[in-house]
């Protein structure tokens, strides 16, 4: 096996192995989302528990892209954006991971059910934010740019949303002090579906990188 086609197999490698990271986050905002909506603490706690798992495939990622860098020695500027990009992105799976199970430790610690004020908002928030993760993990996938582009735009959305529901729960405390634990718990919520959409959006930009040498409209390589 010559060098080159061993480099690109280990490139492969590692493209799957982030495509079943990217699963593994996107499944895991879907069961936070599921936890919160039913009430299903047991569920929570799978969600928990599992955020070791992605943790994990973070490492070894992490691993790959070191053996790539410091083994094969990469030279070509577009092995390069993708091993850096895909450094940078694990990173921004690895927080959608962590951001759904600290919405599962919400969850295990809500006294009431959510806010009637504030459902339909936060239904459609959370899942802004999930759509975006998915989104985002297929413009990879895929290396499309529109894609990517589409789904950085689907940020103010969430973002949209969240300002509408904070005002929403702000209201809400200042009516009822009785309240307010419960809805300091469903702030701290929809800011981490708020940080799933942020994610998501970096995953873009450096899909962005990895296909043009661009990141944030300055060229790096």
């Amino acid at each position: 096996m010559d060098i080159r086609h061993g480099f690109n197999t280990d490139l492969q490698e590692l493209s799957d192995a982030l495509i079943r990271m990217g699963a593994a986050a996107t499944n895991a905002v879907d069961r936070a989302l599921e936890a919160l909506m039913t009430g299903d603490r047991d569920l929570a706690r799978r969600v928990v528990a599992d955020d070791n798992v992605i943790d994990e495939m973070e490492r070894d990622i992490e691993h790959r892209c070191l053996h790539l860098l410091l083994r094969q020695q990469p030279v070509v500027a577009g092995d390069l954006r993708e091993v850096g990009a895909a450094i940078k992105m694990i990173t921004d799976i690895e927080r959608i991971g962590d951001a759904a199970a600290d919405i599962s430790e919400i969850v295990l610690h809500l006294e009431r059910p959510v806010f009637l004020e504030i459902a339909e908002d936060l239904t459609a928030m959370a899942n802004a934010a999930r759509a975006m993760v998915s989104s985002a993990i297929e413009a990879y996938v895929k290396g499309d740019l529109e894609l990517a582009g589409r789904t950085r735009e689907q940020d103010d959305v969430v973002d949209d949303y969240f300002v509408g529901i904070r005002k929403a729960l702000g209201e809400i405390m200042r009516s009822d002090a009785g309240d307010m634990d419960a809805a300091i718990n469903y702030l701290m919520i929809i800011k981490y579906f708020e940080r799933i959409g942020d994610h998501a959006e970096n995953i873009c930009e450096w899909v962005e990188f990895d296909k043009t040498g661009i990141h944030k409209r300055e060229r790096i390589l």
